[in-house]
């Protein structure tokens, strides 16, 4: 029989600052789980809310945060990490004396650095980065199930009470999640070379292919085999998400970037030398890393890496 559902005793309020692609999935999730009794959500845009009611994706839209956040047992900033710190800085004087506050960003340090600082001391702070997206976003991009058997990381800071890393993880274990704890330090180096050098190569890798002027552009769309497909998907990912999180996370992204740039130089010697004994023995010993993935869950094996649909799309940031 499968698992039943991890179930929490609902939350009075929960306020979701953000609806993108993670912001709608959390509130679709909430909805479906039962988590908080209200929920209410915020967007700076008109038209967004205008979704969100249509959707009907919230017990209460607000234009501010700090009307959004009044009374909310946890809020959820699910916004840019470039702009968490205004944001927090905004909201603050709605909060509750316990209310707990998270995010969902692919940055760490700067968001502990940047928003904590804003808000009361009484208020908890649990940065969460729940690993899973598509390249899709916007409201009616969410779906319930994005968070299901994907991992979630928190961060908080050491000094953080118990019962805020508690409901945190609780919260996402309700929304399908597995839950690990780390400093905000390793976080942004495991995420370095997991998720935001590859987006870099697969941005860079994109961009080439436009600017070959022996290759027209239509004959890079119309000849795309799996692997450049597949990077183009990577590509098309928020931009404004992606800038953000480079230069937020600058000295592990330029670390793991040095590391990986030798073992290019490393592979582009055995295509010059003809080492075919080396390139064999690389391919052989990063195939098994794929088959970890597909293992742990993390990945499925199906044609097309079941990426038909947005729904079925396990990519992260």
């Amino acid at each position: 029989m499968p698992e039943a559902p991890f179930a929490i005793p609902p939350l009075k309020r929960i306020a979701i600052i953000g609806m993108g692609l993670i912001g709608s999935s959390i509130a679709r999730g909430a909805r479906r789980q039962n988590i908080a009794s209200e929920i209410v959500i915020s967007d700076l845009s008109p038209i967004v809310r205008d979704r969100v009611v249509e959707l009907r994706l919230a017990d209460r839209v607000e234009a501010r945060p700090e009307e959004a956040v009044i009374d909310a047992d946890l809020v959820i900033l699910c916004v840019p990490v470039g702009v968490a710190g205004d944001v927090a800085k905004q909201m603050a004087s709605g909060l509750k004396s316990d209310a707990v506050v998270s995010d969902v960003g692919s940055v760490k340090a700067a968001v502990l650095r940047d928003v904590r600082p804003f808000l009361p001391a009484s208020v908890g702070f649990v940065p969460a980065h729940p690993v899973a997206g598509t390249e899709h976003s916007g409201p009616d991009a969410g779906f319930a199930e994005l968070f299901v058997n994907r991992w979630c990381i928190l961060t908080p800071a050491e000094n953080e009470p118990a019962n805020a890393i508690e409901m945190v993880r609780n919260v996402w274990r309700a929304l399908g999640s597995n839950v690990e704890v780390m400093s905000a330090a390793h976080h942004d180096l495991v995420l370095a070379i997991t998720s935001h050098v590859p987006h870099l190569i697969a941005y860079n890798i994109v961009g080439t292919a436009a600017d070959l002027e022996e290759v027209t552009r239509s004959e890079v769309i119309k000849f795309s085999a799996g692997g450049f497909r597949d990077f183009t998907r990577i590509a098309a990912s928020d931009p404004t998400m992606w800038r953000d999180i480079f230069l937020h996370n600058k000295g592990a992204v330029l670390e793991m970037l040095s590391r990986f740039k030798k073992d290019l130089d490393a592979a582009q010697r055995m295509i010059e030398d003809e080492n075919g004994p080396g390139l064999f023995e690389l391919f052989t010993r990063t195939r098994a890393i794929r088959r970890g993935i597909i293992e742990l869950g993390q990945e499925t094996a199906a044609p097309d890496f079941g990426r038909r649909g947005a729904q079925n799309s396990p990519g992260g940031s």
